[in-house]
């Protein structure tokens, strides 16, 4: 007949191969969600190292035969048939993405600021209209803004004249026309939560309504900035809808997005290996974007999550 004393050793061994038995099929969840979200990834990588430019995928070999870096090299020198390369591609999608991200941001958080703070006649029904303006997909706002940008006509000292519709700037514009609604909901919420006793002390202290919102809030507020500059910036990366529709002057302003489409269609077969090396390219900008930010905003997104 089984002792006490020997009850207690057997229920902690029950326990602890309990506990290995739960962590092991952990584990094994983690390893097949990782083998999954990775398996695209290392064929898109595949290919881009296929020296035998297939048109169209055949199999997958983790390192092909004859690995070669030919088709990033292709990529560089000249991407599609249209004669501007890829650093001009680059450099159209990063003037895009930075001038939309920043504008976004810079608008939105004086707006949030104001809509958190501020009590003025109007307030609810303007951030309703917001929300509803968030909630229409971007390619709802296609045929207002091609409308309104074409009969507006600029005249600058650098770029002469030119039509707002068809310029990079006009597409940066609309672009920030769909961020602004996120940025300005985005931001009143993190500013909603931080407390307003920091802003009287300043008061106190004989700081300005302008002064407590760029030396107290801003400076509190980075990683909601650094969340909704991060997302700005991949919009404007990736932004396709706008500069198809927008841009005619394709052999000065066509944009990365544009290009990597332009290579599959109806009429042209791009090689796999060429395609595949542009896609990676393409994508390793805003990952580096992310790196540098990382901090800021896996700060802002877990303290968004908890503050709500």
């Amino acid at each position: 007949m089984a002792t006490t004393a020997d009850a207690a050793p057997l229920s902690a061994t029950r326990k602890r191969i309990l506990g290995i038995g739960r962590q092991a099929v952990l584990q094994a969840m983690a390893i097949a969600v990782l083998l999954t979200v990775l398996f695209p990834v290392v064929w898109v990588v595949s290919l881009s190292l296929d020296p035998l430019n297939r048109s169209r995928p055949e199999g997958l070999s983790i390192i092909p035969s004859n690995a070669s870096l030919e088709a990033y090299a292709q990529v560089i020198r000249q991407p599609t048939n249209n004669p501007i390369g890829f650093v001009g591609l680059a450099l159209n999608s990063l003037k895009i993405a930075v001038g939309s991200s920043l504008v976004s941001v810079l608008i939105g958080v004086s707006a949030a600021y104001a809509f958190s703070r501020l009590r003025f006649r109007g307030r609810e029904v303007l951030m309703l209209a917001i929300l509803g303006v968030l909630m229409l997909p971007a390619v709802a706002t296609l045929t207002p803004l091609f409308t309104l940008l074409n009969q507006v006509s600029l005249e600058l000292p650098v770029l002469g004249r030119f039509n707002l519709r068809n310029s990079l700037l006009g597409v940066g514009l609309a672009i920030v026309s769909g961020l602004l609604p996120f940025a300005i909901w985005n931001l009143k919420g993190y500013l909603d939560t931080i407390p307003r006793d920091l802003e009287e002390a300043a008061a106190v202290d004989g700081a300005s309504i302008n002064q407590t919102f760029l030396r107290v809030i801003l400076p509190l507020a980075v990683p909601a900035l650094a969340v909704t500059a991060f997302l700005g910036f991949v919009s404007g990366w990736t932004e396709f809808y706008f500069s198809w529709m927008f841009l005619t002057n394709l052999a000065q302003d066509q944009t990365l997005a544009m290009a990597l489409y332009s290579m599959q269609g109806q009429f042209t077969s791009t090689p796999w290996s060429l395609f595949s090396a542009f896609a990676i390219m393409f994508a390793i900008p805003p990952a580096i974007v992310y790196l540098l930010a990382q901090r800021w905003i896996t700060s802002g997104l877990a303290i968004g999550a908890v503050k709500g």
